[in-house]
């Protein structure tokens, strides 16, 4: 399996929607652009707009994918949030930011962890 940085990242972000979608997240939006931010994914989740902000990693070099939410990337999904609810006018609604990392495995296919309400 040999992918480049971006297809890596896109491949990341496509596991990710077919999982929440086979949780029953209705997704809205992939990679939704806002001036120079993104989010990754926009859903929905029994009524609840969810952020959710996918890392994937194909080795440890850089360690675990769960630590790349920094607080900075954090700061910035949140922007991209509020972002969405302003370019798409909605006020009044329940929002949350999820995270999904996943660590990819030659042998054993990847590893995903969704991590709910995640920052």
């Amino acid at each position: 399996m040999s992918y480049s940085g971006k297809n890596r990242g896109k491949l990341g972000e496509m596991i990710a929607a077919e999982y929440l979608q086979e949780k029953g997240f209705e997704i809205l939006e992939k990679n939704y652009r806002f001036g120079k931010g993104e989010i990754d994914i926009v859903c929905r989740d029994n009524g609840v707009l969810v952020f959710v902000e996918v890392k994937s990693r194909f080795n440890l070099n850089y360690g675990e994918p769960e630590y790349a939410f920094t607080k900075n990337k954090q700061q910035q999904v949140r922007k991209m949030g509020a972002a969405y609810l302003y370019d798409k006018g909605l006020s009044e609604c329940e929002c949350r930011f999820d995270a999904i990392a996943i660590l990819f495995d030659e042998d054993k296919g990847y590893r995903l962890n969704h991590i709910e309400n995640a920052f």
